[in-house]
């Protein structure tokens, strides 16, 4: 992106000197982005992301293939979250009521949300996952997260991320508190929610990281307002032992294991939607497109780039000689490369029109060779 388009830290001031809930939404995404927190809109009143446009809603269509992003709109939640000005002055020129949400992901953050629900507690077990709290301890007076993550910093003789006044913390409409962090290194950290059964950090303590998005400060909803506390307004790095908290509680991706597995079926439907696989041109393309989607095995050295400009250069022949329409071949090669290589889409995208375009210059005779 042109630089012109993109905020840099030397526009923080000018976009707002700081954060608070007489802000503008507007004023709010600009200061996000000027921090390089790449952002996207709530619905007005809302800790929701915005509604998709219609050709979004239907079920099935995901964020993938959609061109929604590159048209410039907000479908599909933080996956547009974006850091280019333009952009940003639209959004929130034109609604201007859109409340201002932060893709944590790109934006190399780890928020810890703490929730304040009265409530009584789960079983034992599901208190700090993983840590074993006996039946002699006297749990009475534990009713929120703020307890939880006390406790378990307490056991790791640290201070708990609430009261940690080195970074932003953010109080909820609700009484919770948003704890800001950065994350370090190349960690790519996933979220969970304390009080499902799944991954966890611990009862009421919601973690927002890859995937996920968080609201920002000084934004408004019909509940109140997300407001900074203390005077830190900049995260801070992830404290060491709560990394290591994170990782015992499995919030990392599995490590990739290069063994062969069978294409996901999603891929196989989008390369063989013309005949089904019955038609020597859709077996010809999904025999290449498998080899494709077989490199999300393996995070290198799988000749990705080499097999889907094979790929393209084959669909392009077949496009040529009449049997293929090219929307769908563009359609299912792309479909193809996300699978292998997930958030890749601009260099998936020039190996693909590479390869199409010289394979147009051979159209495949059905019965030849690809």
């Amino acid at each position: 992106m042109r630089d012109d388009l993109r905020y840099s830290h030397s526009d923080s001031h000018r976009a707002h000197s700081g954060i608070s809930a007489a802000a503008s939404p507007l004023a709010i995404a600009k200061w996000c982005a000027a921090r390089g927190w790449p952002v996207h809109p709530l619905s007005p009143g809302s800790k929701t992301p915005a509604a998709n446009c219609p050709a979004c809603l239907p079920a099935g269509h995901t964020h993938h293939l959609c061109k929604c992003r590159n048209a410039g709109r907000w479908c599909h939640g933080f996956h547009a979250a974006t850091l280019d000005k333009q952009r940003i002055h639209r959004w929130w020129g034109e609604t201007p009521g859109f409340g201002v949400g932060v893709a944590c992901g790109p934006a190399g953050l780890v928020v810890i949300d703490i929730d304040a629900h009265h409530q009584t507690p789960p079983t034992r077990e599901r208190l700090l996952p993983g840590i074993p709290i006996a039946d002699q301890i006297d749990l009475s007076g534990l009713a929120t997260g703020y307890h939880t993550i006390g406790v378990l910093a307490a056991l790791r003789g640290a201070t708990s991320p609430a009261d940690d006044t080195n970074t932003l913390r953010v109080r909820t409409p609700s009484g919770g508190l948003h704890v800001w962090y950065r994350s370090q290194g190349a960690h790519t950290w996933q979220c969970s929610t304390g009080s499902g059964a799944g991954r966890a950090l611990a009862w009421q303590v919601d973690v927002r990281a890859h995937g996920g998005y968080i609201v920002a400060p000084g934004t408004s909803t019909k509940a109140g307002t997300y407001t900074p506390v203390g005077a830190a307004r900049t995260p801070a790095l992830l404290p060491p032992w709560l990394a290591q908290e994170l990782q015992r509680t499995g919030h990392q991706p599995a490590p990739r294991v290069p063994a062969p597995r069978p294409v996901p079926a999603r891929a196989l439907q989008a390369v063989i939607a013309a005949g089904g696989g019955r038609d020597h041109a859709s077996r010809i393309l999904a025999k290449v497109l498998t080899d494709v989607a077989a490199c999300a095995t393996i995070s290198s050295g799988a000749g990705f780039s080499d097999k889907l400009n094979r790929a393209a250069f084959t669909a392009g022949g077949l496009v040529a000689g009449g049997h293929l329409p090219e929307d769908q071949a563009e359609h299912a090669l792309m479909e193809a490369a996300e699978l292998a290589r997930p958030g890749q889409s601009r260099r998936s995208d020039g190996i693909i029109r590479s390869g199409l375009s010289a394979g147009r210059a051979h159209p495949l005779q059905l019965g030849a060779r690809p």
